[in-house]
């Protein structure tokens, strides 16, 4: 049985579509909130079993792995140590779990606990009586969609902003990976078991580009002729301090603002020699949100 963690949320829904779309024969137990939509889930065609419950409570985790042979945790990488501590409890052949690329930052705010949670896991998998395998997935910044936490915030502001300010000039580089090659991605470790166990991969965009650039795409896309603005680090962090206690913590964009100063481009050389992963390029992908924006608003 494979278990799945997060398969009602952005990039869940995506390799959800890929079980369906390869008519994939094994029988599925998803977890899911009570306010979760499950129609995707309910409308497939695929041997699912729904259960309700909350990661947070371990005799629930404990319970929920019974029978399991693997699984693709998506959800929360907070969870992680827990999900592959009862894993090897219960003899669980192999875990996938999604991480992120946070993990590099040079902001020891934005990956000292993503560090700490990946040396737990690698303390429980360096136990002699650990007999899973565990590998581990790392999407940089994902977007793809209106339902993204990234790139539909950008296009926002493009498209309301006629002056919109960029941190140190845009320079630094990105490689936004879209949820479409994420759902496609772990599809094809899940099925891949040989050739990927154990390992660790980075999963990024097609090619580096310029925070810049990816603005001006998106104002191309939009018809829009946006002013850019350069504005410092500290200036930019500085802002994003005031707007979480002016907003009693409701908007935190403090780590965001940090990585914007910072170069987040990673080679995903790996997984294509692996498992022949082959993500869509930053032009294609930004043109097809934009277009869902515009549809979106012209509704």
């Amino acid at each position: 049985m494979l278990l799945i963690t997060g398969i009602t949320g952005h990039t869940g829904s995506y390799f959800l579509q890929e079980l369906i779309d390869n008519k994939y024969e094994d029988s599925i137990r998803c977890i899911v909130r009570e306010t979760s939509d499950t129609s995707l889930l309910d409308n497939s065609v695929l041997n699912i079993e729904k259960v309700v419950g909350d990661l947070d409570d371990p005799k629930f985790i404990d319970n929920v792995m019974d029978d399991v042979e693997t699984v693709m945790h998506i959800y929360n990488i907070h969870h992680s140590p827990v999900i592959v501590l009862n894993a090897i409890k219960k003899k669980v052949k192999r875990v996938i779990l999604v991480h992120t690329t946070g993990i590099y930052s040079e902001f020891k705010y934005a990956s000292k606990e993503y560090k700490n949670i990946e040396q737990k896991i690698h303390v429980l998998k360096s136990n002699p009586k650990c007999k899973t395998e565990i590998t581990i997935l790392r999407p940089s910044m994902i977007y793809g969609d209106l339902c993204d936490k990234n790139m539909s915030k950008f296009i926002k502001m493009v498209d309301k902003l006629k002056i919109m300010p960029v941190i140190s000039g845009g320079n630094s580089l990105i490689q936004p990976v879209n949820a479409r090659d994420l759902g496609k991605a772990f599809f094809t470790v899940l099925m891949s078991p040989e050739e990927t166990r154990g390992k660790a991969y980075d999963l990024s965009g097609d090619k580096p580009i310029k925070m810049i650039d990816a603005f001006k795409l998106i104002s191309k896309e939009l018809n829009r002729n946006t002013f850019y603005i350069s504005v410092s680090l500290q200036i930019g962090v500085l802002m994003a301090r005031v707007a979480k206690v002016l907003t009693l913590g409701r908007i935190n964009y403090i780590e965001r603002v940090q990585r914007m100063g910072e170069d987040r481009n990673y080679p995903h050389d790996k997984a294509t020699s692996d498992f022949g992963y082959n993500p869509m390029t930053f032009e294609k992908g930004i043109q097809i949100e934009v277009r869902e924006y515009l549809k979106k608003n012209k509704a």
